[in-house]
């Protein structure tokens, strides 16, 4: 449980934060029970790090302290940059129906923790997407895929999230580049990786040797899967709830900064 009550499968929990660096968290969230979601996430503070949200059913309302708004909708995507400080709500926009998405929260290196808060939302309709030969329809996020550039770049860490949907029976490839750390999470279907089954809701993290240079995805039944790669940043990590720094006293920093009403957009007492 998550929020005011959300139910969540938190996939990417914080023992494997180190492993997967850059990637602090990923939550999994679907019912067509309104009494699961409908409480949503009131007002609550991040600082340190990034949240992508992607809708793949449902609306979500995004408020936040530094003055911006936005619906997210069916496959769309809102990407947030907490920076130095700032406090949203994310709150359901429907009262019935299926709502489905995944947060991914990825760390800032540690000379941009404290920058100004962004945020950006991207439409379904302005995510660029590619369809492969082999069938794959991949919705490109972040990074590249096929010669797709995607939605959002990031130099420090060079993020890769792709959803993938492949027929059963076909396959895909992704070149990763080299010391990505990665993993696939698989939402619908199941999923074959180097002989290795994946089934529906479960993660496989993927190894990255010396000279490894990405990874083939088969489709054991119709398959809906994210791929998510970074670069390891090698930094630090001191986590107290949705502040992430990398030092304890950076920590106290932005307890006694939230309290004392610091962050982006709050009346200081």
């Amino acid at each position: 449980m998550d929020g005011a009550g959300v139910r969540i499968n938190r996939v990417l929990t914080q023992s494997l934060q180190r492993r997967l660096d850059p990637f602090l968290m990923l939550d999994a969230f679907g019912s067509d029970k309104p009494g699961d979601y409908i409480a949503g996430f009131p007002e609550h503070p991040h600082r340190g790090f990034e949240t992508i949200s992607y809708m793949i059913h449902g609306r979500m309302r995004h408020k936040d302290s530094a003055g911006h708004e936005g619906l997210i909708t069916d496959g769309g995507v809102q990407w947030m940059t907490a920076g130095r400080g700032v406090v949203h709500s994310e709150m359901p926009e429907q009262n019935e129906g299926l709502m489905e998405g995944f947060q991914l929260w990825l760390n800032l290196p540690a000379r941009d923790k404290m920058s100004k808060p962004w945020y950006r939302d991207i439409p379904a309709e302005q995510l660029p997407q590619v369809t492969t030969q082999g069938g794959a329809v991949v919705r490109v996020i972040a990074g590249s895929s096929h010669g797709v550039a995607g939605a959002v770049t990031r130099d420090g860490s060079e993020p890769v999230y792709l959803d993938i949907a492949l027929p059963a029976g076909a396959s895909f490839e992704q070149q990763l580049p080299a010391g990505h750390n990665a993993f696939i999470y698989v939402f619908r279907g199941e999923a074959v990786v180097e002989g290795k089954a994946v089934p529906a809701t479960r993660m496989a993290i993927l190894a990255n040797p010396a000279g490894a240079d990405g990874v083939r995805i088969h489709a054991a039944s119709d398959l809906r899967v994210l791929l998510i790669a970074g670069r390891p940043l090698g930094e630090p990590i001191a986590q107290y709830g949705p502040f992430v720094m990398n030092t304890q006293a950076e920590l106290q920093q932005a307890v006694e900064d939230f309290r004392a009403g610091r962050f982006e957009g709050l009346a200081q007492s």
